[in-house]
C-alpha cells in the first residue's frame, strides 16, 4: 500500500469518528434540552410524568363525587356542633330535667285524673306507670327548653360564622354556598334529633327505676302491652323531631340576615314566646292552625286507639310548610349574601 493510500484511509477513519461523536453528543443535547423544556412548560404534572416508572399506566384524577363531598363536610359540622361546650351542656341539661320530673312526682305525687286536664291528664298516669314520664317529659319539654336548644344551634349555623370572620374563608373551598347551607341546617336537624331522643331515654330509663310498669292504659281507655307502648315512644321521638327541624329552618333563615348569632337566636326565642301566646288567646283561636308551636303537643294523638294519624299528618305538613318557606327565605338570602366585606 502506497503511503497516499495510508493517508487517505487515516482521513476518512478520523471523519466517521467525528461524524458519529457529532451525531450522539447532538442527539443527547436534543434530549436533555427537549426534557428541560418539556419540563419548564408543561408545569409540575409534566414534570411527574417525566419520571414515571415505566409500564405505569394514567388516568384522570380523581374527584370525590358531590354525595361523598357533602357527607364529609356534614361530619366535620355534626363534629363540631356535638363537641362545642355550650351544646354538650343544654343537651346534659335536658338529660337531667325528666330525671328531676320523676323525682318530684315520685316524692309528691303528681295531679289526679280528675283534676288534670288538657296535657295534665299524662302526668295523671305516670303513678300507675312509669312509661307516661317520657310522654310528660316530651310535652313539658318541647314548649321551651328543646326550642330554645335547637335555636342556639341552627342561629348560629350562618351568623356565627359570619360574626367569627370564618364564613368567607368557608365560601373559598370548593363547598358552594347552597351545600353550605344544607350541611349547616342537616346539622341542626341531627341536633334536635339528639335532643328529642336524649330527653325521650333519660325519662324512659327514669320511669322504669322509679314507677311501676306494665301493659299501658291509653287516654281512650283502651290498654296495650308495654312493648308496643315503647314502639308508640318512638313515634313520638320522630314527631317532635319533626316540629324542631321545623323551627331549626325558621331560625337559620334568621341567621342569615344577620352577622349576630346572639340576634338571631334570641329572634327565635321571641317568635316562639309570641306564638305560644298567641295560641292561649281565645279571641285569636282561629289563628292557630297556623302557629308552628301549636303542633308541638301533637304527638299525644298516638295515645289514642286508633292514634290520631289525621291530626297528626296534619302537623306533619304544617311542618313540611314553614322548612320549605323559611328554607328558601334562606337559601335566597344566603347564596345572594355579600361576605366579602
Amino acid at each position: 500500500m502506497s503511503t497516499v493510500d495510508a493517508v487517505a484511509g487515516t482521513a476518512m477513519e478520523t471523519s466517521a469518528a467525528g461524524t458519529m461523536t457529532g451525531a450522539v453528543t447532538g442527539t443527547a443535547a436534543g434530549m436533555v434540552t427537549g426534557t428541560a423544556e418539556a419540563g419548564a412548560g408543561a408545569g409540575p404534572a409534566a414534570r411527574t410524568r417525566a419520571v414515571a416508572p415505566a409500564g405505569a399506566t394514567e388516568g384522570p384524577a380523581r374527584r370525590p363525587s358531590a354525595v361523598r363531598a357533602w357527607s364529609r363536610l356534614l361530619v366535620s359540622e355534626t363534629g363540631l356542633i356535638f363537641r362545642r361546650p355550650r351544646n354538650v351542656a343544654m343537651l346534659a341539661v335536658l338529660a337531667l330535667v325528666p330525671v328531676l320530673l320523676g323525682v318530684a312526682l315520685r316524692l309528691f305525687g303528681g295531679p289526679d285524673e280528675g283534676e288534670a286536664g288538657g296535657g295534665g291528664a299524662i302526668f295523671a298516669q305516670i303513678a300507675g306507670n312509669g312509661l307516661f314520664l317520657t310522654f310528660a317529659a316530651l310535652a313539658l319539654l318541647a314548649q321551651l327548653m328543646l326550642p330554645v336548644a335547637v335555636a342556639v344551634v341552627a342561629g348560629d349555623g350562618i351568623a356565627g360564622e359570619a360574626g367569627g370572620g370564618t364564613l368567607r374563608y368557608l365560601l373559598t373551598a370548593p363547598a358552594g354556598r347552597t351545600r353550605l347551607l344544607t350541611v349547616k341546617y342537616a346539622g341542626a336537624v341531627l341536633f334536635s334529633l339528639a335532643a328529642v331522643a336524649l330527653v325521650a331515654l333519660s325519662a324512659l330509663l327514669t320511669g322504669l327505676a322509679l314507677f311501676p310498669v306494665g301493659p299501658i292504659t291509653l287516654l281512650s281507655g283502651t290498654t296495650i302491652p308495654f312493648a308496643e307502648g315503647v314502639l308508640r315512644i318512638g313515634v313520638v321521638v320522630l314527631y317532635a323531631t319533626a316540629g324542631m327541624a321545623a323551627l331549626a329552618a325558621v331560625s337559620l333563615a334568621l341567621s342569615t340576615l344577620t352577622e349576630v348569632a346572639v340576634g338571631a337566636i334570641a329572634a327565635t326565642v321571641v317568635l316562639v314566646i309570641a306564638a305560644q301566646v298567641v295560641g292561649a288567646i281565645p279571641q285569636l283561636s282561629g289563628l292557630q292552625p297556623y302557629l308552628l308551636t301549636h303542633w308541638w303537643g301533637g304527638f299525644d294523638g298516638v295515645l289514642r286507639d286508633p292514634v290520631a294519624t289525621a291530626e297528626m299528618g296534619q302537623g306533619l305538613l304544617v311542618f313540611a310548610a314553614y322548612i320549605a318557606i323559611f328554607g328558601s327565605v334562606a337559601w335566597a338570602r344566603f347564596t345572594s349574601r355579600d361576605v366579602t366585606a
